[in-house]
């Protein structure tokens, strides 16, 4: 299964970035094409999202992958060790 702890900072990540913007999930909602929902349960890290669905926040918050994937502004002990592979108990 994958670790709660990476699934958790990147909705943090994204309610980061939202909120510097000043935006509401629902204006967010709208500009990105998602459903309101589906923001509030990812910023609550309660979904894992693509790949694809990445890169659409990505572009949003005109950066890149690695930018949006860097934690260090939420957390700044912040390190990858954290998680745990698939196969680890």
């Amino acid at each position: 299964m994958i670790n709660q702890y990476l699934i958790s900072e990147f909705g943090q990540r994204i309610k980061q970035l939202r909120n510097q913007r000043n935006i509401s999930q629902e204006s967010l909602s709208n500009l990105t094409g998602f459903h309101r929902t589906y923001i509030g349960m990812i910023e609550r890290g309660e979904r894992n999202i693509s790949l694809t669905n990445m890169a659409v926040f990505a572009k949003f918050f005109e950066m890149s992958l690695s930018e949006l994937l860097d934690f260090s502004s939420i957390n700044s002990s912040h390190s990858y060790r954290e998680y745990e592979i698939k196969t680890e108990k």
